[in-house]
């Protein structure tokens, strides 16, 4: 019979997979969100948001917290959303987190990844899986920069104002850092703005 100790370089092996966890619950809630599609698909959406892909755009500002140094910055960041009409689309986005610096350290990401969204009136509530580059300045006094992967499930939801602009009243996104210089670091925080339809 084996040890305790032989199973411990084992577990250590696969311990950076513990923070995927939020990850995996973003993908499991994609996945349910397609089941309920079908049932869904009966329910009314509004005219504005009926027919084959519409292309939206928008910009928000955000506030988040940085695991290392344990940073909390504030920055913005511009999206782009392509929905289909079964709930499914995907989104693109580039944030920049850049105010609020106390040492220098700061971060811009830029991701994808399939978006799934509902129609509730004049809500529209969604999940999202995004991945993608990160780029990560460390405090001026490294002068180092690094670029790496970053996973960021999220979600939020968008209220209609008219028939073209929607608040994007609630963003949520928990950021992946899994090759970071210093070890797995995570990041989150919200953002609020507004999204236009282009067509």
């Amino acid at each position: 019979m084996k040890s305790f100790h032989h199973f411990v370089p084992a577990w250590r092996g696969i311990h950076w997979l513990l923070p995927f966890r939020v990850a995996i619950l973003s993908i499991v809630l994609l996945a349910a969100c397609l089941e309920t599609t079908s049932a869904a698909h009966a329910q009314a959406a509004p005219s504005a948001d009926r027919g084959g892909l519409t292309l939206s755009a928008g910009g928000t500002a955000s506030g988040y917290y940085m695991g290392y140094g344990e940073q909390k910055l504030l920055g913005a960041s511009a999206f782009v959303d392509v929905d289909g009409r079964r709930h499914l689309g995907v989104e693109g986005e580039a944030r920049w987190l850049i105010f609020h610096q106390t040492n220098g350290e700061h971060a811009t990401t830029y991701a994808i990844g399939p978006r799934c969204s509902m129609y509730y009136g004049r809500f529209q509530p969604y999940v999202k899986g995004l991945v993608g580059l990160g780029q990560f300045n460390y405090p001026s006094y490294t002068l180092a920069k690094d670029n790496d992967l970053v996973v960021a499930p999220g979600g939020g939801v968008d209220f209609r104002l008219t028939r073209g602009i929607r608040l994007r009243a609630v963003d949520f996104e928990y950021q992946i850092w899994p090759q970071f210089h210093y070890g797995l670091m995570s990041s989150y925080g919200l953002s609020t703005g507004l999204r236009i339809k282009i067509f």
